[in-house]
Formats: structure tokens, sequence, C-alpha cells
């Protein structure tokens, strides 16, 4: 297992130095000016070439990258073209925010993908499954960009029940976190129910109900747990996207 572990751990960081090698080339080989940017192009030559000596843009691309990820092993990310900061400080103001949107669309999502899964499985065929997973569809096929605006017409400039915008008001993650959790709730539900369905059927759940276990107490202390490994992996992998897009 430690094996195991330590593979992964190498394997994680050779992805993530590629990729970093890999982006910071791809800015070098996009058209465009970071001095323009932040001096503008009235700016004069004298400034910018200062600030491009002052920035290190003057240097060879080989020695810009040793100067950018020594840096990074060293905690420092760069400056903010836009907020002149480093972004190291915008991150960690950023963070608590981020944490909480994320978590709050996850535990809408989860609660409405754990009830929506079972009873689809659960009443396989019927009515109930085919409705759990027409909304599943439905959830699926509305992305954010629209549900979030929709949801704000409706909720915040029709009826005002919620804030349009901002942070610290009351009910101001509410929108924000249906809007998140609506598509995730929509695959994780449509992911258990598949998964439960073939746990089901396996001999230790046929075993536990031989003994006389009810229905539902096979469900939630044998089968679900079970059933719940590709939701979890499913999950993590949806928590990433939300920490990047939150």
């Amino acid at each position: 297992m430690g094996a195991f572990f330590f593979q992964r751990v190498i394997a994680a960081a050779l992805v993530i130095c590629s990729v970093s090698v890999l982006v910071f080339l791809l800015i070098h080989w996009i058209p465009g000016d970071p001095v323009e940017v932040m001096l503008g192009e009235s700016a004069k030559v004298s400034d910018r070439e200062a600030l491009r000596q002052a920035l290190g843009l003057h240097l060879p691309v080989w020695d810009q990258g040793i100067r950018y990820f020594s840096g990074l092993l060293q905690g420092d990310i760069g400056q903010s073209l836009y907020y002149h900061r480093p972004v190291s400080d915008l991150l960690w103001e950023r963070l608590p925010a981020t944490f909480l949107l994320a978590f709050s669309g996850i535990s809408v999502a989860l609660l409405l993908a754990i009830p929506a899964g079972i009873l689809a499985a659960v009443h396989q065929g019927t009515a109930i499954d085919r409705g759990a997973m027409g909304f599943s569809l439905l959830g699926v096929s509305m992305p954010n960009f629209w549900l979030g605006p929709l949801l704000i017409l409706v909720f915040s400039v029709q009826l005002g029940w919620f804030p349009v915008s901002g942070y610290e008001a009351s009910g101001s993650l509410v929108l924000p976190a249906i809007t998140l959790g609506t598509a995730m709730a929509a695959v994780l539900s449509r992911m258990l129910r598949a998964s439960l369905l073939e746990v089901l059927h396996e001999d230790f759940i046929r075993s536990a109900r031989a003994k006389g276990l009810s229905y539902w107490r096979v469900i939630w202390r044998h089968a679900l747990p079970n059933a719940a490994l590709p939701v979890l992996t499913l999950l993590g992998l949806q928590l990433g996207v939300l920490l990047g897009g939150a």
C-alpha cells in the first residue's frame, strides 16, 4: 500500500511539473506583451524597457523559466497584472469564499442525488425511476451559465427572496449553491442508481436478506456503502472542477 501511494505521489508530481512547463511555454508563444497590458499603449518606450527589466522579461525564455520555477518552490507565484499585487495574496483572500461556495454546491448535490439515486434503483422501471431520471436528464441539460441568471431573474429580481449579488448578505449562497449543485446532482444520481442496481444483485445482498434483515436496512447498511465507491470517485473529480471554477 505504501509503495502504491508513493508511486501515485510521484506520478502526480510529474504531471504537475509537465503541465506547469507546458503552460509557461504556451504563455510565451501566444501573442501579446504583458508590459503593454500593464502600462498601456501610450506609455513611453523608456518606461516599457524599465518595467521589462524589472520583471525580467528581457532575459531568455529559459532564464525566465528558472526564475519562475524557483519562485514557485518558494511560494512566489508572481504579481497580478490587473491588481498589481502578489497573486498568492489574492488567492488567500479568495480561498475561504471559494471553499464555502464549492462545498455548498456539493452539499446541495448530495442532498438531491442520494435520495434520487436510491429511489430510482429501488423502484427500477416504475414511474418513480422514470421521474428521477427525467429530472436528472433535465439537470444535465441545463448549463450553469444559463441556470444561474435564470434563478437570479426569478428569485432575486422578480420575487426578491435572495440578493442579486454579494457575499456577506444572508442567503447569498443559496442560488449559487443550487446552480453549482444541480448539474452535479444529476450526474451523481445516475451514477448512484447504476452502481446500486449492480450491487443489489450481488450474493452478499441475498445472504443479508436471507438472514432476515429488512429491505431498507440492507440498502443502507450493505448496498449503499459498496455502491458509493464510484460515486465518491466522481465526487472527487467534481470537487476539483468546482474549486477551479468557483
